[in-house]
């Protein structure tokens, strides 16, 4: 078991990608959920890298599949940080 200072000089703290970051996204990948933690969350894996996705990006896709069921593709733009973030979701193909 390591004490303090051991665990403070091997900690590397988790950078968890955003689906945002992608320029094309296929709507066929399949979502995974972190339920272990601190704020729960779903996302992708794409290369080997987990890439988060927002609530407000499912529903928008939601909407968008609605008008566009075959959508294959699509990308997400992210503007603003913190509380003020928003995305916006844009179909592809």
């Amino acid at each position: 078991m390591a004490n303090i200072k051991e665990e403070a000089q091997e900690y590397e703290p988790k950078q968890i990608k955003n689906i945002a970051e992608l320029s094309s996204i296929p709507t066929d990948l399949e979502v995974h959920k972190d339920l272990e933690a601190e704020f729960p969350y779903k996302y992708v894996i794409l290369s080997d890298e987990r890439y988060k996705i927002p609530v407000s990006v499912i529903a928008s896709l939601k909407s968008i599949l609605e008008e566009n069921p075959n959508l294959k593709k699509f990308k997400v733009k992210k503007t603003g940080e913190g509380l003020k973030t928003s995305y916006t979701t844009i179909p592809l193909e």
